[in-house]
């Protein structure tokens, strides 16, 4: 992965080990990083340090992850990744309705949360990658353009924004909800179907007939795989 200088991350847990774990991980991948064990010292840290993305665990003593993800996400542009080690719909759905980014549940891989970050930054700071690549998608977020195996791609805003937040998280199942919270907004009011009218779309531009690009996972969602 691209390793990128002056990205911050702020850590919020509880349990030490876990913090210190994750905060040699992330160090050394080249990252500047500060812990906090609670919400308080979280917000007082984020005010001072001004990191790119907070990882932030939800079930903390005194103030939860959801009243810090509340109040950070009313602070600053910052990507919130949350951790529980609770799998439950109305936990993920409670944080991403707060304004959180993504969720992963514990136990998780070290290389997922690393993958899961680079998204959150491509997404939220394109700027700090210039153009990105990814496998044969050239995407310049500043001329809205993506180019897929050296054609550039007609596609309306909808279906650029649509394909990039598909590329950015290539890998990772996203959810019709997910993709209506991230590309339509939060405040959508239509039908979930509108997405496979536009994966439709995307398919035949890509000219993946045979679905080998986005991938359908019933009842899942789409997952974009490269080589």
């Amino acid at each position: 992965m691209q390793q990128l200088k002056g990205i911050k991350i702020l850590l919020v847990d509880d349990e030490p080990n876990i913090l210190q774990f994750l905060e040699l991980g992330l160090q050394n991948e080249g990252f500047e990083v500060q812990t906090a064990q609670d919400g308080m010292t979280a917000i007082t840290i984020l005010k001072q340090f001004q990191p790119h993305v907070v990882i932030l665990d939800v079930m903390m003593p005194g103030m939860d992850g959801f009243e810090v993800c509340r109040m950070i996400k009313k602070m600053d542009n910052v990507a919130v990744i949350m951790l529980t080690a609770r799998d439950e719909v109305d936990d993920r759905v409670k944080g991403l309705n707060l304004g959180a980014d993504d969720y992963m549940v514990k136990p998780f891989s070290f290389e997922e949360l690393l993958a899961r970050i680079y998204a959150r930054i491509r997404n939220q700071f394109p700027h700090l990658f210039g153009e990105v690549v990814i496998g044969p998608f050239h995407i310049d977020d500043r001329r809205k353009e993506i180019r897929y195996e050296n054609r550039v791609l007609e596609l309306s805003p909808t279906e650029y924004e649509l394909l990039k937040f598909l590329v950015l998280n290539h890998g990772l199942v996203l959810s019709k909800t997910m993709i209506l919270d991230k590309v339509w907004g939060y405040d959508f009011a239509g039908e979930e179907n509108i997405v496979e009218v536009y994966i439709r779309s995307l398919r035949d531009k890509l000219h993946d007939k045979d679905h080998q690009l986005i991938r359908t996972l019933r009842g899942s969602g789409y997952r974009v795989d490269l080589p």
